[in-house]
C-alpha cells in the first residue's frame, strides 16, 4: 500500500466519488470545498500515478484517471496502522477518548453495540 499524503488523499477522494475523470473535472470537484491551483492538482495526480494509486487511459486529447486502490481496502489498512501506532493495537482507548470528549453520537454508539453483538455471536 503506497504512502498517501493528506492532499493526495483529497484527490483520491474526488476520484473515488466520480471516476473516470479528467484532470479538469478533478480540479472542479476539489474546488467545491476549497480553492485549489490547477498546477498543484496536476502535480498531485502525477504523484498518485507514480505511486500506482491511480491509473489513466488516454481518450482522444484527454487523460481519464481512475483509482487503482479501493477506498475500503485503503481505509482499513490506514485505520489499522493508526491504531497500531497510537494505541498499540487496542481500539478501546480510541473509543474511550471519543466518549470522554462527548464526540460519540447516538448513531455511533448504536453501530458499536451492533458490531460488538455481531462479534460476540461470531466468536462464541
Amino acid at each position: 500500500m503506497p504512502e498517501i499524503t493528506n492532499t493526495e488523499f483529497e484527490v483520491l477522494e474526488a476520484l473515488w466519488a466520480q471516476h473516470p475523470a479528467t484532470a479538469n473535472s478533478i480540479i472542479e470537484q476539489l474546488n467545491k470545498h476549497k480553492p485549489w491551483h490547477d498546477k498543484t492538482v496536476k502535480t498531485l495526480i502525477n504523484r498518485l500515478v507514480k505511486k500506482e494509486a491511480i491509473g489513466f487511459e488516454k481518450q482522444e486529447r484527454h487523460y481519464l484517471y481512475f483509482p487503482l486502490l479501493e477506498r475500503d481496502a485503503y481505509t482499513e489498512v490506514q485505520s489499522q496502522s493508526f491504531i497500531e501506532r497510537l494505541f498499540r493495537g487496542r481500539v478501546s482507548p480510541l473509543v474511550a477518548g471519543f466518549a470522554k470528549k462527548n464526540n460519540l453520537k447516538k448513531e455511533d454508539i448504536d453501530e458499536l453495540k451492533l458490531l460488538i453483538t455481531k462479534w460476540e455471536q461470531d466468536n462464541d
